[in-house]
């Protein structure tokens, strides 16, 4: 794996416990405690989360960055619907940038990376998704040992991002059966790829991965919202 990576190490990203102010806010506006389009006046964040103004700002910022948040002139900020069309631009994006990443992986991948793979997938196997947590971060080592390879840091770390975000939202959703199937299938169906050399099969098969994830989210956001719907009713 690249040392350079400017991704956090796998323990660290890997704690479902949102601590940072950013990370609170996060949650708070993906859960749905910070209601789309409310207004997020700085003070009021300060006091919520027991912390100074400017932690409040920087997080903005990076909120702002990552399309959750967006600024008005003499508005302020305001919170983003984090809904099914805000995980769909986010995954077409992804079908761009991951198969290029893994394409690159493959015109320079060696019998040790292969080996660390196959390790990664038996891991993933081996835990058959018994921990939802686990599995994230087992899931997150297997994509990175790929994509942290490559040079293009900006398109790594966009990656990066788009992960932990999806992560953050998935994670309120199971897992059906049948995606469980696919992930474990596709796996095994992206290593035999790589092995073989095969750089734009491997490409195919990320860019249905990604797609295939993407999916899976998006039903279950439907599945959420259909089910509020009907207790809302009753």
């Amino acid at each position: 794996m690249n040392e350079s990576s400017a991704n956090p190490d796998l323990a660290q990203t890997a704690n479902d416990q949102p601590s940072t102010i950013y990370e609170l806010i996060r949650e708070d506006i993906i859960s749905g405690r910070l209601e789309p389009n409310a207004r997020l006046k700085v003070a009021d964040l300060a006091a919520t989360y027991r912390t100074s103004t400017n932690p409040v700002r920087e997080a903005l910022q990076q909120l702002r960055g990552e399309g959750f948040v967006v600024m008005e002139a003499n508005r302020g900020a305001r919170v983003v619907a984090i809904d099914e069309d805000f995980v769909r631009d986010i995954i077409e994006i992804e079908m761009l940038i991951e198969p290029a990443l893994t394409r690159w992986f493959v015109s320079i991948v060696s019998d040790a990376d292969i080996a660390e793979l196959e390790a990664a997938q038996a891991e993933i196997e081996a835990l058959n998704f018994a921990d939802p947590k686990l599995h994230a971060r087992l899931d997150t080592k297997f994509h990175q040992l790929i994509y942290d390879r490559h040079y293009n840091r900006h398109a790594a770390d966009l990656w990066w991002k788009h992960r932990e975000i999806l992560r953050a939202i998935s994670r309120r959703f199971p897992t059906s059966l049948s995606r469980r199937v696919a992930v474990l299938s596709e796996h095994r169906e992206l290593i035999a790829r790589i092995k073989a050399q095969d750089a734009e099969g491997a490409a195919a098969v990320v860019a249905r991965h990604v797609e295939g994830s993407g999916r899976h989210i998006i039903e279950q956001m439907g599945v959420a919202k259909r089910n509020l719907a009907r207790r809302s009713a009753g």
